[in-house]
């Protein structure tokens, strides 16, 4: 099969590889659609490391046809599904505690296990008996439900942020998740949606989706919120939070930081605004399968947020258009 295997940082190419072996009890899947995360431009990169195999094939993002059941009883060839990515240990205690997506012994596709760039994905037998594997109707986009999973890990930060009807919500970034953050929060109610962001296209897409506001980082002083979402890992915009939420407000630390470098956050601010700060990491199955059912209903267009689609012929194509920046999510299909 033809896969887009990664070597090392930098080096990764469309190969033809083994098909996936599978054990008894494993699915397996054709590729129908695979987007691109930001967390797998680290990866290339090697800006992130942890859980990542040499080599190994990347993507968690994405869904497929069966062509394989595995003997799964309920499941026939042909039916379309996307899988939650993350597999919990269920035995931890944040696992006992109902906090799988912080599970202390993770495992997950493009990480531990090969992912989803390539033509064909092996479901191990684990995933399927844990609930990860969710047919999709078949009315219901493939390339709509490949964003499932970072819409889920969107559900989690304002789940935990607490983001709910006439809050002011400003969303720091308005890349492919702050653009989710901004969809989700106009789905919950919020009253007014706020967005920051230095690019004039990704600020113009934030008010298609149904930002009120949108500005630059400069701009945004004097402003104020509620509920201020962090979806880019920048510690200036992470400041620049503690300066526009409101005493007593929320703050998500929703992005990831750089790490090894130097993180200035002001603790003061927080302190003398007593301002509620969290952090926010991954999804659960039972957020999963809310994205699902967002994107299957019809509430949140999340194929609005698709701006390029490639073949996996055209993996390389597709990354290099990923890291620009210019493009909002970028969807490879087999």
């Amino acid at each position: 099969m033809k896969a887009a295997l990664f070597r090392k940082p930098g080096d990764m190419a469309l190969e033809t590889v083994s098909d996936p072996r599978l054990e008894p009890g494993d699915m397996l899947l054709r590729l129908s659609a695979a987007a691109i995360c930001g967390t797998d431009i680290r990866i290339y990169r090697g800006r992130k490391t942890r859980g990542v195999r040499l080599p190994s094939i990347l993507g968690h993002e994405f869904t497929g046809a069966i062509v394989d059941t595995g003997g799964h009883a309920g499941w026939k060839t042909g039916d379309h599904a996307a899988v939650c990515p993350a597999l919990p240990c269920g035995t931890c205690r944040e696992c006992r505690a109902g906090f799988e997506n912080i599970c202390a012994n993770l495992t997950a596709f493009g990480y531990e296990r090969d992912g989803g760039f390539a033509e064909l994905i092996r479901v191990p037998k684990a995933f399927i008996e844990a609930g990860n594997l969710f047919r999709l109707d078949r009315g219901v986009s493939q390339l709509a439900a490949a964003l499932a999973e970072p819409l889920s890990c969107v559900i989690n930060g304002q789940d935990i942020a607490g983001v709910t009807g006439g809050d002011t919500v400003a969303v720091l970034g308005a890349g492919p998740i702050g653009l989710l953050h901004v969809m989700l929060a106009r789905q919950r109610g919020a009253k007014r949606i706020i967005v920051v962001q230095r690019s004039a296209h990704r600020r113009a897409a934030a008010l298609d989706l149904g930002a009120d506001v949108a500005v630059t980082p400069d701009e945004a002083e004097g402003l104020e919120a509620d509920v201020s979402i962090v979806a880019v890992g920048s510690p200036d915009l992470a400041n620049l939070a503690t300066r526009i939420t409101r005493p007593r407000g929320r703050i998500s630390l929703f992005a990831g930081f750089p790490v090894g470098e130097a993180t200035a956050f002001d603790l003061n601010a927080v302190h003398y605004g007593e301002h509620t700060v969290t952090g926010a990491f991954g999804l659960t199955k039972t957020q999963f399968a809310e994205a699902l059912d967002l994107i299957a209903s019809g509430s949140l267009a999340v194929d609005k947020l698709i701006s390029h689609r490639l073949p996996l012929e055209q993996v390389m194509d597709a990354f290099a258009l990923a890291e620009q920046g210019s493009a909002l999510k970028v969807v490879v299909t087999n």
